[in-house]
C-alpha cells in the first residue's frame, strides 16, 4: 500500500466537514419516502446526486437504471450506479446506499423540523441523516478526496444509490440484480454501510431467515360468566403461543457467528379482541417474530407450525387461520475469510485502532439479496443507530472515519 497516499487522501477526507454538512442539509430536505409511506419517490434526491457526481466529482458516466412505478409522480423509481477508474480496473469496490428514507413519525417528538439539519455538538439531525444518507456522504466525500489529491485507487471505486430499501427492494436493489446483474462481478467488492455499532467492529457477513406470521384464533364469543356456552379463542391462543415458545427446543442449533447465536421465536403484536372484561372472545389474533439460523430449511419449519396449530385447534375446538406476512429465507453467508472481509478488517483496525469481527445478524439487509445473487456481500459502517428514531441524527466523525476505511480498502494491493 501506498501509504503517502492514503495519509494525504485521510487529511483531505479531514478537510470536508462543512461539505459534508452541506450535503446532508441539501439531502435531507428532499423527503425521499415511498408511496406506501405517502412519499412521491426519490427522484429528486437522485436528480441531486447525479447533478453532484456529474459536476463536482467530474463523472463521465453516471447510469440511471430505472424501475418502472405508476404511483409516483416520474413513473419510475431511480437506481443511480457510477465508477471511478482505479489501476486495476479488473477489481471494484462497490459501496452501496439507499436514497429514501422512512417518516419522521410524530413531528412533537422532534427538537425542530425533520426535515431541516440541525448541527449540535458534533452531530447532524434531520430525518435521514444516518439511515442512509451517512453511506451516501461517506462515500461521495471518498471519491471526492481522491480526486481532489489527484490519486487514483488500485481498485475501481464503484458507487450505487438505490431506492425503496425501506419497503422491500422491489424497485431497488432486486430490480438492479435481475436486470443488470452484470453490473457486479464475483470478483469485486460490496460494502453496504447501513448497519453496525457505535464502534464500528461489528462487520456483518451473514442474516438469518426472517418469518412474519399472523394467527387469528376463531372461537365463540360468550358472555363472562358461561364459558361453556362458548369457545375461548384467547385461551386457545394463550396455549398456541406457549406451544411456539417450543419451538426453541425444536430448532436448538447455536452458531457463533451471530447475535444471538440460536433461532428466535417470538410473540408480537396483539390486536384488539373484545372491549369489555365479562365476555369471553370468539376471535383473537397475534403475532410472531421469527429469525432462523441460515442452516435450517424454512419449509421444515413451517410444518412444525402447522403441526401446532392442528394440536391446538384439536384440543380447543377452535380454527386457526395462518398468514405470512413476511418470508426472506436466508441467502449463504459470505465467508468469514472472504477478500472483501479481510481486506475491510485491515482498513478498520489500521483506521479507527479497533479490531473488528465478521459477525451475523438477525435482522434483515439488502445484502441478503447480494447474496442470494451469488456476490460476497459485508454491511459496515460505524453507527450510534438513532436511525428511524425521532431526532435522529449521525456523528460527523463517524461518516469522516467511515470514508477513511473506504479510502484504505481501496488503496490496498
Amino acid at each position: 500500500m501506498d501509504k503517502k497516499a492514503l495519509e494525504n487522501v485521510c487529511q483531505r477526507i479531514d478537510s470536508y466537514q462543512d461539505e459534508l454538512i452541506d450535503l446532508q442539509k441539501n439531502l435531507t430536505s428532499m423527503p425521499a419516502l415511498a408511496p406506501e409511506n405517502g412519499g412521491e419517490g426519490e427522484q429528486k434526491k437522485s436528480d441531486y446526486i447525479r447533478s453532484y457526481l456529474k459536476e463536482t466529482l467530474k463523472c463521465k458516466q453516471v447510469v440511471e437504471y430505472n424501475a418502472p412505478d405508476e404511483r409516483v409522480p416520474s413513473g419510475v423509481r431511480p437506481n443511480l450506479v457510477t465508477i471511478f477508474p482505479g489501476k486495476d480496473s479488473s477489481k471494484t469496490v462497490w459501496i452501496m446506499s439507499h436514497m429514501d428514507v422512512v417518516p419522521p413519525g410524530d413531528e412533537n417528538k422532534w427538537n425542530g423540523d425533520p426535515w431541516t439539519v440541525r448541527v449540535q455538538d458534533g452531530k447532524i439531525y434531520g430525518r435521514g441523516t444516518e439511515d442512509n444518507q451517512q453511506g451516501i456522504v461517506s462515500s461521495l466525500i471518498v471519491a471526492k478526496a481522491f480526486l481532489d489529491e489527484g490519486v487514483q485507487p488500485v481498485k475501481n471505486l464503484g458507487l450505487v444509490f438505490v431506492s425503496d430499501e425501506e419497503t422491500g427492494s422491489k424497485y431497488g436493489i432486486q430490480f438492479v440484480l435481475k436486470i443488470h446483474k452484470d453490473t457486479f462481478k464475483d470478483e469485486d467488492f460490496i460494502i453496504i454501510p447501513d448497519a453496525g455499532n457505535h464502534e464500528g467492529t461489528l462487520i456483518e457477513v451473514a442474516e438469518k431467515s426472517i418469518i412474519w406470521l399472523k394467527f387469528r384464533v376463531i372461537g365463540k364469543q360468550t358472555h363472562g360468566s358461561t364459558p361453556d356456552k362458548g369457545i375461548n379463542s384467547l385461551k386457545a391462543a394463550a396455549n398456541l403461543i406457549s406451544k411456539v415458545n417450543n419451538l426453541y427446543m425444536v430448532f436448538n442449533a447455536s452458531d457463533p457467528v451471530f447475535d444471538p447465536p440460536t433461532s428466535t421465536f417470538e410473540p408480537t403484536k396483539v390486536e384488539p379482541n373484545v372491549p369489555n372484561i365479562n365476555t369471553v372472545p370468539g376471535e383473537t389474533t397475534f403475532h410472531i417474530d421469527c429469525r432462523l439460523l441460515p442452516n435450517y430449511d424454512v419449509d421444515l419449519f413451517h410444518k412444525n407450525v402447522e403441526r401446532i396449530c392442528n394440536e391446538v385447534e384439536t384440543r380447543h375446538r377452535v380454527r386457526i387461520e395462518i398468514t405470512c406476512e413476511q418470508e426472506v429465507r436466508a441467502a449463504a453467508p459470505t465467508p468469514v475469510d472472504a477478500p472483501v472481509v479481510k481486506a475491510l478488517e485491515q482498513a478498520i483496525s489500521d483506521i479507527k485502532k479497533v479490531q473488528p469481527k465478521a459477525m451475523g445478524i438477525g435482522g434483515g439487509t439488502v445484502a441478503a439479496f447480494f447474496r442470494g445473487a451469488g456476490f460476497n456481500t459485508v454491511v459496515w459502517a460505524t453507527q450510534d443507530e438513532a436511525l428511524h428514531e425521532p431526532n435522529e441524527y449521525v456523528k460527523i466523525d463517524n461518516i469522516i472515519n467511515d470514508a477513511k476505511v473506504f479510502a484504505h480498502v481501496l488503496l490496498q494491493d
